[in-house]
């Protein structure tokens, strides 16, 4: 059974205003030697924001930023900027996040040129109340009961984790997205494609876009994009969180997949056990415990380092073999 090797804590709040009460859930993308990083900064009161410091190699950092990089500026993400992911497609880098404005958490996007100044695009997921999404996904679907238990208390639908795979598929851009409990797919031509008549059709035929739902032990609650997916000659290497719950709340742990270069709707295998879990203090006690949250990766020759968020408190690194981590999924592919 294969286990990334950890390497500890990486960052840490700080008495700085914006995160003072955490750092978690980084992106990251390696530019030469050195890695952006871009994570979630946390201020009392629950508030969030897009911290950036610069790696040097995989884990020095040699610069940190005293202000964050994003902060809340409209309405649809008055109360924070959560979970960052970052990609690089066709020289621009798109940044996608949780906004939350209060009532509703929903993916959205900024864009930039250089990795330092961004565009917000506003949010690319659909608008749309929770009743209205289930009687849409019900008519050609058996929509899994946990569609409701996870999404109807507030009678909207939220929709994060969205996650572009780092490059164009057959000439269209493809991310990963999450409404609970499963993680679903997009291909589109052109982010002006999004539009709610899109998304009509879209939950018409929502059992055509599940890309990802829980098969193991250790994800029975549900699953959720982590990092985007990493490609190799066998596969996109997809690192993912999955979920389950104990007599002591969720435990949130790192999972592993490979999906079909061409095709990403097809799995090819998926590791019938994590390959990260809370075991280290910052994992297990935090501001939210056992958790470790994958959502930021860099390869260094054949070494995959895996960045999280830890305890929902710091920002941990591990390290695993890209040939070692395939050559295990594929010993275990789907069926």
């Amino acid at each position: 059974m294969i286990r990334i090797k950890k390497e500890g804590e990486l960052l840490k709040p700080t008495a700085l205003e914006f995160e003072n009460e955490g750092v978690l859930n980084p992106a990251t993308i390696r530019k030469g030697d050195d890695i952006l990083f871009y994570y979630r900064a946390v201020e009392k009161g629950n508030h969030s924001s897009i911290g950036f410091c610069r790696l040097s190699g995989p884990l020095t950092v040699t610069e940190r930023w005293t202000k964050p990089l994003l902060f809340p500026e409209h309405d649809y993400e008055a109360q924070g900027l959560e979970d960052p992911r970052v990609v690089k497609i066709d020289d621009v880098y798109y940044l996608t996040y949780t906004a939350w404005d209060g009532a509703n958490a929903c993916g959205a996007l900024a864009t930039s040129t250089d990795g330092i100044h961004f565009e917000k695009k506003g949010l690319i997921v659909a608008q749309m109340d929770f009743p209205r999404f289930k009687k849409l996904a019900s008519t050609n679907f058996t929509l899994n009961e946990k569609y409701t238990v996870y999404n109807d208390f507030n009678h909207r639908l939220w929709d994060k984790d969205v996650v572009f795979f780092p490059r164009r598929i057959n000439g269209k851009l493809y991310f990963l997205h999450r409404i609970k409990p499963d993680v679903q797919l997009v291909a589109v031509n052109d982010l002006s494609e999004l539009t709610p008549a899109f998304w009509e059709d879209y939950f018409l035929h929502l059992g055509d876009h599940i890309v990802l739902s829980s098969k193991h032990a250790h994800e029975v609650s549900y699953v959720g994009a982590g990092a985007p997916p990493v490609e190799t000659a066998h596969g996109w290497l997809l690192i993912y969180h999955g979920v389950h719950e104990t007599k002591h709340g969720y435990v949130y742990v790192g999972c592993a997949a490979l999906l079909d270069l061409n095709d990403p709707m097809k799995e090819i295998a998926r590791l019938p056990h994590p390959i990260l879990v809370p075991e280290r203090v910052w994992e297990v006690r935090g501001d939210v415990d056992n958790v470790c949250f994958p959502t930021g990766t860099a390869v260094f020759g054949d070494a995959l380092y895996i960045y999280y968020g830890a305890g929902d408190e710091v920002i941990a690194t591990g390290i695993v073999s890209i040939t070692e981590l395939v050559n295990e999924l594929l010993a275990h592919k789907s069926v």
